[in-house]
């Protein structure tokens, strides 16, 4: 079976699943594989609870005369089925003259994309990334979402390794593209800080070759110098760019924004915690801009979006304020995240507490970076400082430590504090939500 004709299929059946737990009857089955999973195991499964067609890669051990409840019309075998699935979504892609912008960088990707979509879709019809569907599987079913009334697409891309970005690009085929920043994140498997500007650089590079449109932050210190040679660019910042701003003195928690050069907004009063999220506000506001977006929607879309999944999530609780920063960490949004608690309007350092898990994945400078955290909290004379679980625990330092994330919940719940304001951030791999369950 050709791509143009499993796409004929797609159209007739265009909602597509890879776990029989979430099917609906019609959909469309792909038997995707992985270390500790295959899905072709699945494949009758799917087809007893209504798919319309299971995808697989592995033929059924028996005839289908030989095997009740088989369909055998109804089975595509293909060589592999997740090449397959990136194929479909290539093809489909190709009938959408659209812009599709995509987003990375190894901090606020997940935010930035919720805020451009918040903006876009107040005027136009936009599809996006649900969640965290970010990678290789992710990707490919965001791209085969998208409808016939598509106006715009705005696709999440994460990655770990060089040559990631670059892959997803051959089947996105984004028109315009945005890194948020380059960080110290997924330093293990990109090889370093050089690697992840390499990595990350791959949008870029793709934008660069086919007359792409990238949106810069000019306060970064490597961003304006990777997009050189970029057709089409738009820029913002706090200073010298398209679209400008800066932060504005609040008694609360919240980021509250004034558009100083480029749009007519007003001030912004978003629900986001932390001065760090300033480039997300700003780049929402270049992007709503540069599509047409009227101000006055631009302003209202981001006042109105609340953070969800614990990302810099503002949570009264038992008397307690608790910012849930705990979706994933690296070192530099978690030096960021703390120095902007340190700093919160209108709150005493006396009474702040720091529940930090462990970072994932740095490699060889893991411990420290570790250290370096450690002698960042030193520098203030917080409430208590607990640090939960991974190279935390390897060294020594004179705070409250903890093996995982439900002990120091355990703790929390004990000692029973009131009237105190909480950070609360880690990998994701610490599960640091769980501290308050």
């Amino acid at each position: 079976m050709t791509i143009e004709q499993l796409h004929d299929i797609y159209l007739r059946h265009p909602s597509i699943q890879t776990d029989t737990r979430q099917l609906a009857p019609g959909d469309l089955f792909f038997a995707l594989k992985g270390p500790n999973f295959n899905g072709n195991l699945f494949a009758a499964k799917a087809l007893e609870l209504g798919a319309a067609y299971a995808i697989i890669d592995e033929a059924p051990a028996q005839g289908p005369d030989e095997a009740p409840g088989h369909q055998p019309d109804h089975l595509i075998l293909v060589p592999d089925v997740l090449t397959t699935l990136q194929q479909l979504a290539l093809h489909h892609r190709k009938q959408f003259d659209i812009p599709f912008i995509a987003i990375t960088g190894s901090n606020g990707k997940t935010t930035t994309k919720e805020l451009i979509h918040a903006v876009l879709s107040s005027t136009f019809t936009t599809y996006t990334t649900k969640g965290n569907l970010n990678n290789h599987i992710g990707i490919p079913l965001t791209i085969l979402s998208v409808r016939k009334d598509a106006r715009l697409a705005v696709i999440e891309m994460g990655a770990n390794h060089q040559k990631e970005i670059e892959g997803y690009c051959e089947y996105t085929l984004p028109t315009h593209g945005i890194i948020t920043n380059i960080g110290k994140a997924h330093l293990e498997g990109f090889g370093g800080p050089d690697g992840v500007r390499k990595g990350k650089g791959e949008l870029y590079d793709f934008l660069r070759t086919h007359d792409g449109t990238a949106f810069v932050l000019t306060d970064s210190p490597d961003l304006p110098a990777m997009s050189r040679g970029i057709p089409h660019m738009v820029t913002y910042g706090t200073a010298d760019a398209d679209i400008t701003g800066t932060t504005l003195p609040t008694t609360t928690s919240f980021l509250h924004v004034n558009i100083t050069q480029g749009a007519a907004t007003g001030p912004i009063h978003t629900q986001l915690v932390g001065d760090y999220n300033l480039p997300n506000v700003l780049v929402a506001v270049a992007v709503g801009k540069h599509f047409g977006v009227p101000d006055d929607r631009i302003r209202a879309s981001l006042e109105t979006y609340t953070p969800s999944n614990s990302r810099s999530q503002l949570i009264e609780k038992d008397g307690l304020h608790i910012i849930l920063d705990a979706y994933n960490a690296n070192p530099s949004s978690m030096r960021a995240a703390i120095e902007n608690f340190a700093n919160l309007p209108g709150t005493s350092i006396d009474n702040k507490v720091l529940i930090l898990g462990a970072m994932a994945e740095l490699g060889p400078e893991s411990l420290a970076e570790h250290q370096g955290i450690i002698d960042l909290i030193a520098r203030y004379p917080w409430q208590q400082v607990v640090l939960v679980g991974g190279d935390f625990r390897k060294l020594s330092h004179p705070y409250l430590s903890f093996a995982n994330s439900k002990e120091a919940g355990h703790w929390l719940a004990a000692i029973g504090l009131a009237n105190s304001y909480l950070l609360i951030k880690g990998s994701r791999s610490m599960k640091m939500e769980e501290v308050l369950i």
